[in-house]
C-alpha cells in the first residue's frame, strides 16, 4: 500500500490471509506479536446500516485498530497533527470482507467510513485505552467538514 500512495505518518496496515478448505476459513486477526498496539485497553463492536457515513472523530490519547470482518467499507484518515510530516494528508482504504485488513489508527487522525454495497458492515476495533464516560477521548468533525473536504460520493469509472 505504502507504494500507491503516501501513507499518514504512523497508520499501519496488516494484511489478513484466509486459511480456506471444505469446512470453510481460519483468519488469525490479532496477535501480541504484530507490535501494532502500544498496549490493550479494551475491544468494541458497531454494526452500520448500507450507506451509512460514520465520520469524523479523533482521539488526543489513544490509537485505534480497526477490522471489517462483515461488509464493505470506505474509511478515510485525514491527519490533523501539528508537526506531523503528513499533516493535511488523507488516507483512502477499501476494508471489510473483500479486502480482510487491519487498520491502526495513530491519535489526532481524524477518521471515519462509509458503508458500501447492499449489507451492512460490522467494525470490530481495539483501543490503547478504555472508553471514560465521564471524559470521553473524542472529539467530533463534521462528515462533511469543508477543512478535510473529501467528497464521499461513488465515483463512475
Amino acid at each position: 500500500m505504502k507504494g500507491c500512495f503516501i501513507l499518514i505518518e504512523g497508520v499501519k496496515v496488516k494484511k489478513l490471509i484466509k486459511h480456506c478448505d471444505d469446512r470453510g476459513f481460519f483468519m488469525e486477526i490479532l496477535r501480541d506479536d504484530d507490535e501494532l498496539l502500544s498496549c490493550f485497553g479494551q475491544a468494541s463492536m458497531s454494526k452500520a446500516y448500507p450507506g451509512v457515513i460514520k465520520a469524523f472523530h479523533y482521539h488526543e490519547l489513544q490509537d485505534d485498530l480497526w477490522f471489517f470482518p462483515a461488509g464493505n467499507a470506505q474509511v478515510v484518515l485525514y491527519d490533523l497533527r501539528e508537526g506531523s510530516p503528513t499533516k493535511g494528508e488523507t488516507n483512502v482504504f477499501y476494508m471489510g470482507e473483500d479486502n480482510p485488513i487491519l487498520l491502526v489508527i495513530p491519535n489526532v487522525v481524524a477518521h471515519g467510513y462509509r458503508v458500501l454495497g447492499n449489507e451492512p458492515a460490522i467494525i470490530i476495533y481495539f483501543t490503547t485505552n478504555s472508553y471514560n464516560r465521564s471524559n470521553p477521548d473524542e472529539k467530533r468533525i463534521p462528515w462533511n467538514d469543508p477543512a478535510i473536504g473529501f467528497d464521499w460520493t461513488t465515483k463512475n469509472r
